[in-house]
């Protein structure tokens, strides 16, 4: 018998006989529904509940209905850590790689990120923006429905701007496809500034972060606190002067060697610590201490050839929130390749599947402060995805190939896969 009409929600959208994947539980538990259907009002998730339930709990009258046909349905990804905008390539650093150069080692004998610095203050704007315009589909129909995009190839207060303009200009152009999330990051000293490090952090502070905060082009302020980048002090001067703004912090931190970086994302309550490929223990106690979340990175690790991965299980054990995102950038992580960024993370961090998927959505959404996103919950945003697949398992084992059926944003598709270009293992 159907419920009183007034108390019967009106769907605009619903996706039924499907395996829900709420992501609301814990960093362990997926929180997987069975038979299960879902029901959106306009662009927020109205119902959830037993599939046979769903025509008596909601007017469908006028609704787009999907069958999942017994697939995986999830929250729409969050890719908590990208660098979109950028121009060139850095191949050639990557075969000298390849021949045993560190990434360190490059970066400190020319190459590294002066490289795309040169390449992408050289390129037009309408460039700069289309080419990333490209990459931020490409993660959309691959289930990303959430982009936190930096900035950080600029090094000077202008460059620095005029790149944070065009992540503005991207989120608005794909504002009814994808989210996208600006970041301002401090990525290294540019070489004219480098006898005077004190007076160019003055500037950053003095005049980058006033205008950006005052522009609103950025919702956080990241650093990347490393040999050859800026140092815990110079660091802590940038944030600061950022918090004061009303910017929320980031940071890349312990990636090549443990310099501090997660004692000071702790100290100043930043929303993540991100990489930590070399943390150690003090780090992970003090992330933990201040719920800090550790953004993990796993496609760097494989694209830079090292063995050092984040420890993962022991950021978890520690109680430590774990996100985990691509890291698209063409220095060291120059792929949209979602699935296997879910298979490295089981595979290399050590992750169960379902712990991979949660970081990879409620994860997300918490380390860019975002509750309304990464779970499919009554009132969140209905941001999800169709998978041809019935589990997070089958994500994981069926490496690096594209399952996403149909992509949801706010509650209408904005992306159904062609025949034969994702994978329908149902």
């Amino acid at each position: 018998m159907h419920s009183p009409a007034s108390l019967r929600p009106t769907a605009t959208f619903a996706v039924r006989n499907a395996v829900l994947a709420t992501c609301d539980r814990s960093p362990s538990d997926a929180g997987l529904l069975h038979g299960a259907a879902l029901a959106v009002t306009n662009r927020h998730v109205a119902w959830i509940g037993r599939d046979r339930d769903l025509a008596d709990a909601v007017d469908l009258d006028g609704a787009r209905v999907i069958d999942a046909r017994g697939g995986l349905v999830t929250p729409g990804l969050i890719d908590s850590h990208t660098h979109l905008v950028f121009a060139g390539d850095r191949a050639g650093e990557f075969a000298l790689r390849v021949t045993g150069r560190s990434y360190l080692e490059v970066a400190l004998s020319g190459g590294g990120i002066a490289v795309t610095t040169r390449a992408t203050l050289a390129a037009r704007d309408d460039v700069l923006f289309e080419e990333a315009a490209r990459r931020a589909r490409r993660l959309l129909q691959q289930g990303v429905t959430t982009v936190e995009v930096k900035s950080g190839y600029g090094l000077t207060v202008e460059a620095e701007l005029r790149l944070l303009r065009i992540v503005q200009r991207l989120g608005q152009a794909l504002s009814d496809q994808v989210t996208i999330v600006p970041t301002l990051l401090l990525h290294a000293v540019p070489p004219e500034a480098a006898g005077d490090r004190a007076g160019f952090v003055g500037r950053i502070c003095d005049e980058l972060v006033p205008t950006v905060a005052r522009e609103r082009l950025a919702e956080f302020c990241d650093v990347f606190v490393e040999e050859g980048a800026f140092s815990v002090e110079e660091a802590r001067r940038i944030l600061e002067a950022a918090r004061a703004r009303g910017l929320a912090l980031r940071l890349h931190a312990d990636e090549l060697t443990a310099g501090g970086g997660a004692e000071l994302a702790a100290e100043l309550g930043a929303a993540s610590a991100d990489h930590l490929e070399e943390v150690d223990e003090r780090g992970i106690a003090a992330l933990a201490r201040a719920g800090v979340v550790a953004g993990l990175l796993p496609l760097s690790t494989l694209f830079l050839g090292s063995e050092r991965w984040a420890p993962a299980r022991r950021l978890l054990e520690a109680g430590v929130p774990i996100a985990l995102a691509t890291n698209l950038n063409p220095g060291s992580g120059m792929s949209e390749n979602v699935g296997l960024a879910l298979s490295l993370a089981c595979l290399k961090l050590r992750l169960t599947p379902a712990e991979a998927l949660v970081a990879f959505t409620a994860g997300g959404a918490r380390a860019l402060r975002r509750p309304d996103l990464g779970r499919l919950a009554p009132g969140a945003e209905a941001d999800l995805v169709v998978w041809g697949c019935d589990s997070a398992e089958h994500l994981a084992w069926h490496m690096a190939v594209n399952h996403a059926l149909a992509v949801v944003k706010r509650g209408r598709i904005v992306h159904e896969a062609a025949p034969a270009v994702a994978v329908d293992c149902r």
